[in-house]
């Protein structure tokens, strides 16, 4: 049976004179077909050669999203050489550390800046040596390359290693999560189906915008469906641009991350206190219809406030994605119930799905066949078994599984145990079969935009700043950025001090970007505390609700590329 890459080569072929992928630059669209695309593999797998990389070498992967990042990632592939895909915006010094872990024998840069901060950050007299570097002009021209023969992937076994995904552990230190063969042919063949459903009817090619990092195991996933469809994939190539982007693209459909989404529906909220008086209650009111028609308490006059606030505001709102939207699809971190009660307020259906890296990106997925259930991430996919175990803890089996972390045998063997992956979250399952993450049995907090975060390097940097301060706890679990709660005799002037020069070397997404001072000492009676001292993060999450909330209140703190998108898409 053909495995994922030789599938997608023969799709290639079969679509050499259809556009298949294409970047968006400004209000112009930049194209490839399939026959374009794979002459470009071609050329690169013969590129590689020069460097004699050996079947199962590491190759690091750094850069934006391009047509080219994913035409290197094929030809990779395609010569059994394992991937190492890596965050272009993370600080140099943390993609070393990553680099020194899984050795690989060459970096490929999309700018020749990145190579040099990391040729910076690598220590000289550092063990582990650092890796040749390329860039991508070096290794693919812009321009079209040559026609050449074209050769098929490299055989391969279910086995045989694909990629090494790095994602953050509870000590703050990246995990390599290795996938093979195996996990990422029966992955593809879920998510296509479901693709397949969401598509029923429809006969033209699918028309999806992609905008999340490729190195991030879902937006991956996701883009090696959507290629392996009849579809044409447009990238996004500026973040800040992502409305116009989308009104340009006119999606069927795309993967997101909850941040946006919920940007979105505070833009539109911002919008409407804008508007005329007319228009602002017209709004409410059809608002307050939908919500009562959903709780079964509807009333005499809302039929009429839903017609006219239908065709007159929800229309227009959802026009800002273009005339083709279908559905949108949304993972990697908590969905508010209440955003996705708002988009389908908008007749936009929101399909959630739920997963990990060791689990090839997911493990449940909404069905678009039947409504779904705000607060829940839909069943679990065809062909694995999901149940809970201790502490309603959700263990996952399946030809999904990861076989393990890279060159860490006994986290391998902890997470495995029994032959049960162990995901570290808290779940539960209804009637209908849809699954509900109910909370984290680890401390790690997962951002609305999909980063996964250790609070504790980051707090026990804070105290070596801050010497007086008792307890520094970071929040932000399902938010957008993280905030910290500090106690103790400190002033609000020393705690900013002690954040800016924290925030100074580490990635955006790992910065504090509000704090406040809590008067209330943390203690085991308390029940703040453990009885060896150690905090207790949902007590204190839930103890002081009202003041973490409170440092979330203030957009101005919530600086985004993402928050043009939402200003665009709602104006």
């Amino acid at each position: 049976m053909p495995n994922f890459l030789e599938n997608l080569f023969t799709h290639l072929q079969r679509n050499a004179d259809r556009v298949v992928l294409r970047e968006i630059h400004g209000e112009s669209l930049a194209g490839v077909t399939g026959g374009e695309l794979l002459r470009r593999v071609q050329h690169v797998r013969a590129g590689l050669r020069r460097y004699d990389l050996r079947r199962g070498d590491r190759c690091a992967l750094l850069g934006a999203n391009s047509v080219r990042w994913i035409a290197i990632d094929l030809a990779l592939m395609a010569e059994n050489i394992v991937v190492v895909p890596l965050y272009s915006r993370q600080a140099p010094a943390e993609l070393v550390s990553v680099m020194k872990d899984c050795e690989p024998r060459l970096l490929i840069v999309g700018e020749s800046s990145l190579g040099e901060a990391i040729t910076q950050a690598w220590p000289a007299k550092e063990a582990v040596r650092a890796p040749s570097c390329v860039s991508f002009d070096a290794l693919l021209p812009q321009n079209e390359p040559t026609a050449a023969q074209l050769a098929p992937p490299s055989s391969r076994s279910d086995a045989d290693l694909v990629t090494i995904v790095y994602t953050s552990g509870t000590s703050g230190e990246p995990k390599g999560v290795c996938l093979n063969t195996g996990n990422i042919s029966f992955m593809l063949a879920r998510t296509t189906d479901r693709l397949a459903q969401l598509m029923t009817g429809v006969s033209q090619p699918d028309n999806v915008f992609h905008y999340l990092p490729l190195n991030f195991a879902a937006s991956w996933i996701a883009a090696l469906s959507f290629m392996s469809r009849e579809s044409v994939v447009t990238l996004s190539t500026d973040l800040n641009r992502l409305a116009d982007e989308i009104r340009i693209t006119a999606p069927h459909y795309f993967l997101n991350v909850p941040t946006l989404l919920e940007r979105v529906r505070r833009g539109v909220d911002d919008a409407m206190a804008k508007r005329p008086a007319m228009i602002r209650s017209l709004f409410a009111k059809s608002r307050d219809a939908w919500q009562r028609r959903q709780t079964g308490r509807s009333r005499g006059l809302d039929a009429l406030w839903l017609a006219l606030g239908g065709n007159l505001v929800f229309r227009k709102i959802k026009e800002r994605f273009g005339a083709n939207l279908r559905a949108l699809i949304c993972g990697s971190a908590p969905l508010a119930p209440e955003t996705q009660q708002f988009f389908l307020m908008l007749g936009i259906p929101v399909l959630q799905v739920y997963g990990l890296t060791e689990t090839t990106g997911i493990c449940t997925m909404d069905d678009p066949r039947v409504p779904a259930e705000p607060a829940h991430v839909g069943p679990s996919i065809d062909g694995i078994q999901m149940k809970i175990g201790d502490q309603e803890e959700i263990i996952v089996h399946g030809p999904h599984i990861f076989p393990g972390y890279w060159n860490r045998p006994e986290e391998t063997a902890r997470a495995l145990e029994s032959g049960w992956f162990h995901t570290g979250d808290q779940g539960e399952k209804n009637a209908r079969g849809n699954w509900r993450i109910v909370g984290r049995i680890k401390n790690l907090i997962i951002l609305n935009s999909g980063h996964n975060v250790a609070p504790e390097p980051i707090e026990d940097k804070i105290a070596q700043l801050l010497p007086d301060a008792q307890h520094i706890v970071v929040v932000g679990n399902g938010r957008g950025y993280l905030c910290a709660l500090v106690t103790g005799s400190v002033e609000p002037a020393a705690v900013q001090a002690a954040l800016n020069e924290t925030n100074r070397d580490l990635p955006h997404y790992r910065q504090i970007r509000n704090f406040t001072v809590l008067r209330e000492t943390l203690t085991p009676e308390s029940g703040l505390l453990t009885t060896m001292g150690k905090l207790r993060r949902a007590a204190i999450n839930t103890r002081f609700a009202a003041q973490i909330n409170s440092l979330y209140d203030n957009a101005r703190t919530e600086g985004s590329r993402n928050s043009a998108a939402a200003r665009g898409i709602s104006a």
